[in-house]
């Protein structure tokens, strides 16, 4: 792709999150994004495919872009259980806040639903790599030792986070990323990290 295609594509997607954001997804049209991003429709369609084919690609840019963003936090951690705990904690609460994921649920729930849950195999793969290479990165940084396991710890961690993220309330008082932090640190580091918990 040149980067006149990557710049078009790149305009197109922000039209189409603006747009969602603004007024949902039902009722915005392809003609819609391909105003807002100075294009024509047939070019939105030739660069990324019909309505719901844009709505995948919001999705997984915003999704990629989320993740970057919380592991390259994470990274900065000086231990593989405060990666773990830090990871857990900003994408949970990043996503309780997330604009576009809050204003779908108010204006569109029965679709938006499906695609948070039972429809988002797609999003759960993009954040279980992410979480396998940081893992990776923390056998290069001689933080975790080698394992042939990393992509089922991942998976674990990356399901327990998408079921906060979906429910956020439950017995546990989990209000804010201080409460996500602690209860990472407690219970699900040891998990993915392999280590037991403190004593006491």
């Amino acid at each position: 792709m040149t980067t006149s295609t990557t710049d078009s594509t790149e305009r197109i997607l922000d039209a189409a999150l603006a747009l969602f954001e603004d007024v949902g997804i039902r009722r915005t049209t392809l003609e819609d994004i391909a105003r807002r991003a100075g294009v024509d429709r047939v070019t939105v369609y030739r660069r990324l495919g019909s309505k719901s084919d844009v709505v995948e690609a919001v999705n997984a840019r915003e999704a990629r872009r989320i993740f970057a963003d919380v592991f390259g936090t994470a990274s900065k951690a000086s231990t593989a259980a405060d990666r773990v705990a830090v990871a857990f904690a900003t994408v949970v609460s990043r996503l309780w806040s997330h604009g576009l994921i809050n204003r779908l649920l108010r204006l569109e729930p029965e679709s938006s639903l499906p695609k948070m849950t039972t429809d988002a195999t797609g999003l759960i793969r993009i954040a279980v790599a992410g979480t396998v290479e940081m893992l990776e990165q923390a056998v290069r940084d001689n933080l975790l030792p080698p394992a042939d396991d990393y992509p089922a710890r991942a998976e674990v961690m990356v399901r327990l986070a998408h079921s906060f993220i979906v429910t956020p309330r439950g017995h546990l008082p989990l209000d804010d990323e201080a409460d996500l932090l602690d209860f990472a640190r407690a219970y699900l580091a040891p998990i993915v990290t392999g280590a037991h918990p403190p004593a006491g």
